[in-house]
């Protein structure tokens, strides 16, 4: 059974593992990105992934899912957050093809999260399906009759920096905004706050980081149906950390997009809950592999 080894390259963490040919995950492992080091640093990180696996396994393939503006043609990065310097021109099918002798692919970190819920996630079966990751920042992707819309020169979806009253989409909707505006009303340091013990100070009746919940809740109900009045989706899946909140979170969610968003579009829009988590990015940069190998 061909075995492929799949790369989910974030911000914090990198998770890599192996995949069978019928998209079981059959190792898993993460280490620290240290994206301060940069582009080249992360690089051989990468490498150094793949020659440890080729130890003990045949390789049939390399597949890279990215933080980041990803060519998927030439499978190298063509722009990033100042998050990681010097990531932009990162050339991983290149390195990689060159070194191991088998085929690589690459995509963006969040159109694989898309495409992972799309296949065999929260968004199976849909015509049109949008995936917001809400974390450090907002991202999204767009995944229409099986296929990742990358738009004209393969920027599409880039919705954090959409433009709502008060700033940007993620300036204001995204979690770590959460820990920054309850720490400022407390007056406290940031350090003593983050997402999961707002969310159990909420749940225990503290009307600071409730009103903070509840402010995010309607934001993101304004960012989702903006975007639904351009895209029309069928189900709009939201992930990343703060969404495993989903007991406290989806009805207050839900009622925001009722207020921002019409009728007669809401009733014909599911809003639902990511099903892959952790393993998004390396089950979609295995389903981007296979689909570009048909392709090809």
């Amino acid at each position: 059974m061909n075995r492929y080894v799949s790369i989910d390259i974030g911000g914090t963490a990198i998770k890599y593992g192996l995949i069978d040919e019928e998209g079981n995950i059959v190792k898993r492992q993460e280490m620290p990105t240290e994206a301060s080091k940069g582009g080249k640093h992360i690089l051989q990180k990468a490498v150094g992934i793949v020659e440890e696996f080729q130890k003990t396994e045949k390789i049939s393939g390399i597949c890279i899912s990215t933080a980041g503006m990803v060519d998927t043609e030439k499978g190298e990065i063509f722009y990033s957050a100042p998050l990681i310097p010097e990531y932009a021109g990162t050339q991983y099918k290149k390195v990689m093809e060159e070194r191991f002798h088998v085929p690589c692919e690459v995509e963006n970190d969040v159109n694989c999260a898309g495409l992972a819920e799309y296949v065999s996630g929260a968004a199976k079966g849909s015509s049109i399906s949008v995936m917001l990751t809400i974390g450090t920042g907002i991202g999204g992707s767009m995944v229409a009759n099986g296929e990742v819309f990358h738009g004209f020169s393969g920027s599409a979806v880039e919705v954090g920096y959409m433009n709502i009253p008060g700033g940007d989409f993620q300036d204001l909707g995204a979690a770590s905004v959460l820990t920054k505006k309850v720490a400022e009303r407390k007056g406290e340091d940031i350090s003593r706050w983050s997402g999961r013990r707002i969310f159990e100070e909420a749940k225990k009746g503290d009307a600071i980081c409730i009103q903070a919940v509840d402010e995010l809740a309607d934001v993101l109900g304004m960012g989702i149906a903006n975007i639904c009045y351009v895209v029309n989706p069928e189900v709009v899946v939201l992930g990343g950390g703060i969404m495993a909140q989903e007991k406290y979170l989806r009805e207050k969610i839900e009622c925001a997009v009722d207020r921002h968003l019409i009728s007669s579009i809401r009733r014909h829009t599911r809003i639902t809950f990511a099903k892959h988590r952790n393993d998004a990015g390396m089950l979609g940069a295995f389903y981007h592999f296979i689909h570009c190998r048909k392709k090809a």
